[in-house]
């Protein structure tokens, strides 16, 4: 215990040392903001006035000293944005890695379906649990420490998996659900610090290039995973590969990444920290972000689906023509079109929302709401030939993935741009535990279960094959919550303009509002107390 300890401190001083030039003003730096400020106006009557527009330029010249002090430049903001695309990509890359090897694990353990199908649930289940705890800590505490030891943390339990003994089964369930300890303390904080070094068009750019990790990281993962495993003729050191280069992950954030003040890139350093009841009061209040993560949850639900009963269905589809495809070789296919239509997808939606959004300040949900909508008759298209034309349905699960995945750089940037830096990890806490949790946790398990309800109705008709038909049913339900989905960006649509306007009010000292809506920094000397006033001082 005394060695952890230790150990603690010892990366706690690092991180403190490698930030000491950045660090915020002190006391004596808002001086200049004490200075009486002349005024024209002598009427008692303007006296209100007078003091409204004191408080204005104050707070401007604090957001203005605050800024310029805490600006890194862009070649160091670039390093980073680069080391945080590497560890997402890794972070991917481990989930689905088992995926590469699942048979390996199962001939190995002994394990039926439903027990390999726990693997994928511990891990969910722990990260959307521990995601809203990361993000209170995430809009508190240093951001770096978190993620370091988070990333440290699950490089090792990745790695002690893969040297758990064959009879005990259970503790490498559990330590594949400690994985998400790791990664709820990455995902939930990555985001926003990229918010906090790049703004407007910089940051919808530096947000496609962080979650083309997806599909990549996915797509590396099956690849990597089945050809370590075959090369090295163990499962066991699929599960070698990604810790080491977390490790290197670790140095690099400590040594080289800057951690920004919340709300540098828009001159939002002014804002302080609020209660925690405060930031889901603020949330629940905030309808862009209730409503996009809604549509999220969508757009999870569709991939969580997809992602696991498609190669089965296909393989079927391949039988069923008179051909023959093995498991392995089917997901495979799959994977790479998941690849391909995720990277097509991302590039595509942020190019789109970027040239429509300088005439449409509505863009972003608009972009969201044309992807998940046009998608759906893709998808349904796809499971109707099926039967009947191969590479017409392959052709058409690419474009409906495509169309699915547009979103996916978009609804992070409404988040970063429709809520205050000091509640942004609280906010991408909670799109995460609800979008796992009526999304990608459950729609694999809902599709099951209405795929075995249809069953014995086919069976019953004499319909050839039952299953196929009855899964072929089941997945129909993924293009139905598409348009769901597409609903609830429409309806994101009517508000965010709005929201954004009032996020960048509070950020740019124009409005300071109670502790319900935002804790603001005054620009004084005295930095510690927080103004509450419902004053609106444009």
């Amino acid at each position: 215990m005394k060695f952890i300890f230790s150990s603690s401190e010892v990366f706690s001083n690092i991180i403190e040392m490698s930030n000491d030039k950045y660090k915020p003003l002190n006391n004596d730096d808002t001086s200049l903001l004490d200075e009486p400020i002349s005024s024209e106006v002598t009427d008692e009557s303007d006296n209100e006035a007078e003091i409204h527009t004191e408080s204005s330029v104050r707070a401007s010249l604090f957001r203005t000293i605050s800024e310029s002090r805490w600006r890194i430049p862009i070649k160091r903001s670039t390093i980073t944005l680069v080391i945080l695309t590497v560890v997402n990509l890794l972070n991917y890359m481990d989930r689905f890695t088992m995926a590469g090897v699942l048979g390996d694990i199962q001939n190995e353990f002994k394990i039926s379906n439903s027990q390999a199908g726990l693997l994928q649930t511990s891990f969910i289940v722990s990260y959307m649990i521990l995601s809203p705890i990361f993000g209170y800590l995430g809009d508190r505490f240093n951001r770096k420490l978190i993620m370091g030891w988070g990333i440290l943390f699950w490089s090792f339990v990745t790695l002690a998996g893969s040297f758990v003994p064959t009879e005990k089964f259970w503790l490498f369930l559990l330590l594949r659900g400690m994985v998400g300890v790791g990664e709820a303390s990455y995902s939930t904080i990555a985001p926003t610090i990229i918010a906090d070094l790049f703004k407007g068009q910089q940051r919808t750019i530096a947000l496609a290039i962080f979650f083309f990790a997806i599909p990549v990281g996915s797509g590396l993962g099956y690849i990597v995973g089945a050809n370590v495993a075959s090369a090295f003729e163990s499962w066991r050191y699929a599960f070698r590969v990604t810790p080491g280069l977390g490790v290197l992950c670790v140095i690099a954030i400590i040594f080289v990444v800057r951690e920004p003040a919340r709300g540098a890139s828009e001159g939002g350093t002014h804002i302080g920290k609020t209660s925690y009841f405060s930031d889901i009061k603020y949330l629940c209040k905030n309808k862009s972000f209730i409503l996009s993560s809604f549509g999220f949850t969508c757009v999870a639900f569709v991939a969580g689906a997809l992602s696991l009963w498609i190669p089965i269905y296909l393989q079927y589809s391949v039988r069923i023509q008179g051909n023959f495809a093995t498991e392995k070789e089917v997901a495979l296919y799959f994977g790479v079109i998941t690849c391909f239509a995720g990277f097509c997808g991302v590039l595509m939606g942020t190019v789109a929302a970027s040239i429509w959004r300088k005439t449409n300040p509505r863009a972003d949900p608009l972009v969201c709401a044309f992807g998940m909508m046009s998608a759906s008759p893709f998808i349904f298209a796809a499971f109707y030939v099926s039967r009947t034309n191969m590479m017409a349905t392959w052709g058409l699960i690419f474009i409906g993935e495509t169309m699915v995945c547009l979103n996916w750089a978009i609804v992070t940037d409404i988040v970063l741009y429709t809520v205050i830096p000091t509640r942004r990890s609280t906010a991408e806490a909670f799109q995460i535990l609800l979008s796992h949790a009526l999304g990608d946790a459950g729609s694999p398990y809902f599709v099951g279960v209405l795929s075995d309800f249809l069953r014995p109705y086919y069976e019953n008709r004499g319909e050839i094959p039952a299953q196929f038909l009855a899964l072929k049913y089941s997945l129909y339900s993924t293009c139905f919550v598409c348009v769901i989905g597409g609903g609830f960006f429409l309806a994101t649509a009517l508000f965010v303009k709005e929201d954004k306007e009032k996020c960048d009010m509070i950020i740019k000292g124009g409005q300071i509002v109670t502790e319900e809506v935002t804790g603001m920094l005054p620009p004084s000397s005295d930095s510690n107390q927080l103004i509450s006033t419902s004053e609106n001082i444009a």
